[in-house]
């Protein structure tokens, strides 16, 4: 997800007035992290993590978009000593750091990547909103056993879906994150949307004891200037609330817990999904 891209998108974001409420409820508060689980099968997830970060901007809250998927940028050799610097000033709202690779520099002992998280809090001071868009490995690392809802990435390509739930196996089984939500690349109405909604929630309950709490759907072809949808906003709203301000950075601060051990994440089969 290139840094002009997401300027364009945002340029013509601006807060609306039926925010005023969840505006002033999160007004002053601490870093929020949310994190999501980046899935390369996803043609728009740029589009994505866009949609998102304007639904925040509405509420008049900076987020920062700490991009460490897959298949995102590798972060400028100047990371290493001075990260605060390498954090892009996109718009009013909005910041970006290239980071793919990033939080496996800070594993500790224990394998815990946790204390990324005040490296990157303490290099955006002005961030409210934190994305951390990474595999499901690399956030298992991070926000194992974290105050925090994963939000799962997909559109209706199988594969796109079978990696969705992959993640959320991998998360649930090693980092015991147990709550999600989904935000998939298509036309919202598109009907097959709310069957692949259905089906990872009813794998997710029966396979994981898991849950998928609410799911939004974003067309990437939707022009940056098109009102935020109320699915986007309802989306916005719940991942909020879902992360207690700085209550990941408090428990990272700690002495971070182990992760579990590791099990086989076996791959669902596409049918049962889509």
């Amino acid at each position: 997800m290139a840094a002009a891209t997401m300027h364009d998108a945002f340029r013509s974001k601006l807060p609306q007035d039926q925010a005023d409420g969840l505006r002033r409820l999160f007004a002053g508060s601490r870093v929020r992290f949310i994190p999501v689980v980046s899935n390369p099968h996803v043609v728009g997830a740029g589009a994505l993590l866009e949609g998102l970060c304007a639904a925040f901007a509405e509420l008049g809250l900076h987020t920062l978009v700490v991009d460490a998927g897959e298949l995102s940028p590798a972060p400028a050799e100047l990371a290493q000593v001075d990260l605060a610097a390498c954090v892009e000033r996109l718009s009013k709202n909005v910041s970006y750091l290239a980071a793919r690779g990033l939080p496996m520099r800070h594993i500790n002992a224990n394998g815990s990547a946790a204390h990324f998280l005040e490296v990157v809090s303490d290099a955006a001071p002005q961030a409210e909103v934190v994305l951390l868009h990474a595999s499901a490995a690399e956030l298992a690392r991070v926000v194992a056993l974290r105050e925090v809802r994963p939000v799962l990435l997909a559109d209706t390509d199988p594969q796109s879906v079978t990696h969705a739930y992959a993640g959320m196996k991998w998360l649930a089984q090693r980092a015991g994150l147990m709550v999600y939500s989904l935000l998939m690349a298509c036309n919202p109405q598109l009907r097959l949307s709310e069957r692949i909604a259905q089906q990872i929630s009813s794998c997710a309950d029966g396979f994981l004891g898991a849950v998928l709490r609410d799911w939004a759907c974003l067309d990437p072809k939707t022009p940056p200037s098109a009102p935020i949808a109320p699915e986007m906003r309802h989306l916005a709203r719940e991942l909020l609330l879902a992360a207690p301000p700085g209550a990941a950075l408090e428990a990272a601060s700690v002495n971070a817990t182990p992760l579990r051990p590791a099990q086989r994440v076996a791959r669902p089969q596409t049918a049962a999904l889509v």
